[in-house]
């Protein structure tokens, strides 16, 4: 029997407010070719005969590794090597240097990538800091990614990438130091993959687990939150980020009107923000 992939409004409402309540991002409410196009190899691999029928098992249902299949389908995880290219230009003359000379004594650095979804953020992060800081190799450096999505934590750990993510921001230079050809794929190095901690955390509930920070990248994220939710995140980014550290968010993104603690760093044509001089012990 052939299966069918149209969805109701009123499923795919169901599923918005699923989504919501378990990951906090806001589907918008014409966006139902997203389950119909995600929704529907779950379908068939669970055995229903549509995504309507997958849907009314699911309503029904306490909270399940199905329900969690379907969330994490529907949350976006578009992401590149050096996205956006100015934020890594931004922490390779600026943000590094500037802490680097402010940590000498202590020789520590943590580094928190948000959302990270496949991994080519923090590799990216990595592969900076091999090229141009090899003296962090003698420091403590630790970098946490993390995401929602057991799924793409998985995949990020293996570092494993197609042809056309391999082309998406990597030099060839970078991808034939760093990557390894796999059949199909290329694998990154395993001294680069040591580098990162991947981490499932969602960010709606407590961070009580992770370091201080003196680099958080919270990129393209708050754009799929409500307001309230976006002031939620960056009153506990306030708190995570050491006083002189650096928050960097995507390029339509902005802590204006949701926090007053940040205010706004320009390193050319990077924008990035720090805790105003009040919050800062480094005036």
């Amino acid at each position: 029997m052939k299966q069918t992939k149209i969805i109701t409004q009123l499923d795919f409402e169901y599923l918005r407010q699923l989504v919501q309540q378990h990951s906090a991002v806001v589907l918008d409410a014409d966006k139902t070719y997203l389950a119909e196009l995600y929704l529907q190899p779950i379908a068939e691999s669970a055995g229903f005969a549509s995504i309507t029928e997958l849907v009314t098992y699911l309503r029904h249902q306490p909270l399940s590794n199905l329900h969690i299949q379907a969330i994490e389908a529907l949350v976006t995880n578009e992401t590149s090597f050096f996205r956006d290219t100015y934020p890594f230009e931004a922490l390779k003359q600026f943000v590094l240097p500037d802490l680097l000379k402010k940590r000498r004594i202590e020789r520590s650095l943590n580094i928190w990538c948000a959302a990270c979804s496949s991994g080519q953020e923090p590799y990216s992060i990595a592969m900076l800091i091999r090229e141009y800081y090899p003296i962090l190799s003698n420091w403590s450096l630790q970098i946490i990614a993390s995401d929602f999505s057991n799924k793409v934590l998985a995949r990020a750990s293996q570092g494993c990438y197609n042809q056309l993510e391999i082309k998406r921001g990597l030099t060839k230079n970078l991808r034939e130091k760093y990557f390894q050809k796999q059949e199909n794929e290329w694998q990154i190095n395993h001294e680069v993959r040591q580098m990162i901690d991947f981490r499932q955390i969602n960010l709606l509930h407590t961070w009580s687990s992770l370091p201080q920070f003196d680099i958080i990248l919270l990129r393209n994220v708050l754009i799929y939150f409500d307001i309230p939710t976006k002031k939620a995140l960056l009153k506990k980014a306030q708190q995570q980020l050491n006083s002189d550290g650096y928050l960097f968010l995507g390029s339509g993104e902005t802590t204006l009107n949701l926090d007053e603690s940040f205010e706004r760093i320009q390193f050319n044509k990077s924008i990035c923000y720090r805790l105003h001089n009040r919050y800062n012990k480094y005036p």
